[in-house]
């Protein structure tokens, strides 16, 4: 990137076809202008503008806020016209025969503001889904002073256990036991592969503390802390894809770069079987099965980058078996994406 030392290699994984640095200002700035722009989804009341995010430009897969301001009639026009009760109904019918299912829905519009949730506050269990913050903790550190050589440092693959087995979707390429792998090499494997052994070696890795930030900027509950594992929501885990788009957390090399990342994702179901295949979909799934109850939990999160107005959709479910809940992601992703393409392209936010 122009003007910025880069700490960030091309991944060595290839990419498939479809395949506190910054002020905190600008965090709760981000946050703020957000939540102001979403709290409604019409046109303002006569005499108050609505609020435009004014964003930078130049990345790939993310796009800083600079600031906020007041649209005119032209600008507020563009907005998209909600379709929750929409997808309600299809998700009501969907699951009929199904009450032990459960499905929770976030959408966001990055550059508009405008969201709306289904069960948007309820709970689930994180699974794979703690490898994205683990990811913005690493990369917080690299940027540290003194952390530059942070992602070069070698790690030995030494393991007592190999702990891919637990994984319904498992990594299409294993590590080599006794080889040393490079921090970047990890956090690549960890995201694209999704591979468990990676994420293992990257605890032994990170400070505690930092981890320990990056959950508590969103004062989300730390796994580990407590029995009870089901504990995030929706629209909580959302705010990860919204700190990097932004780029209001880590720097705008890293934050591009761990999209990047995400954007290579081995895992083509879920939200990407939902998209045309020319769209990138930055995104992080999570599955658990509970042999106690018979019952499995799978999610997938992430941007759709439909062009010039790339939206954040966030899908968590558990039911009986992970195909079923995997078509039920699917088709969300179909319905919310055609219902964004149906409404017509809208001009790039300003």
């Amino acid at each position: 990137m122009a003007g910025e030392t880069p700490l960030w290699a091309e991944p060595t994984v290839p990419l498939r076809p479809r395949t506190l640095g910054v002020a905190l200002i600008l965090l709760v700035a981000g946050f703020a202008a957000g939540y102001l722009a979403g709290r409604s989804y019409g046109a303002a009341a006569p005499g108050q503008g609505a609020l435009v995010e004014r964003r930078e430009g130049g990345f790939r897969f993310v796009n800083p806020l600079l600031e906020c301001d007041l649209a005119d009639d032209l600008l507020r026009n563009r907005e998209l016209i909600p379709f929750k009760e929409q997808l309600a109904d299809h998700l009501a019918a969907r699951l009929a025969g199904s009450p032990d299912s459960a499905v929770s829905v976030y959408f966001r519009e990055l550059n508009d503001g405008i969201w709306f949730g289904l069960g948007d506050t309820d709970r689930f269990a994180p699974a794979s889904l703690r490898k994205l913050p683990m990811l913005i903790a690493v990369l917080k550190a690299a940027e540290q002073p003194g952390g530059g050589a942070l992602l070069d440092r070698q790690v030995p693959f030494e393991l007592a256990r190999d702990y891919n087995l637990d994984q319904n979707v498992r990594p299409s390429q294993a590590m080599v036991p006794g080889r040393r792998y490079a921090v970047r090499e990890l956090l690549e494997r960890m995201i694209i592969l999704s591979d468990n052994n990676a994420f293992t070696l990257l605890g032994r890795v990170v400070d505690p503390a930092e981890l320990d930030r990056v959950y508590a900027l969103l004062r989300m509950q730390r796994p580990g802390a407590a029995g009870d594992d089901g504990f995030l929501s929706v629209q909580t885990y959302a705010s990860f894809f919204r700190i990097l788009y932004n780029a209001t957390y880590l720097g705008k090399g890293a934050s591009d770069w761990a999209l990047s990342l995400l954007a290579r994702s081995e895992f083509r179901a879920g939200l990407v079987a939902g998209v045309p295949p020319e769209v990138a979909v930055a995104h992080k799934f999570g599955e658990k099965s509970d042999q106690a109850t018979g019952r499995v939990q799978l999610h997938d999160c992430g941007i759709v980058y439909f062009p010039n107005n790339p939206y954040l959709l966030c899908i968590m479910s558990r039911g009986p078996d992970f195909q079923a809940l995997d078509e039920v992601i699917v088709e969300v992703s179909r319905l919310v994406y055609q219902e964004v393409a149906r409404q017509g392209p809208r001009p790039a936010s300003p």
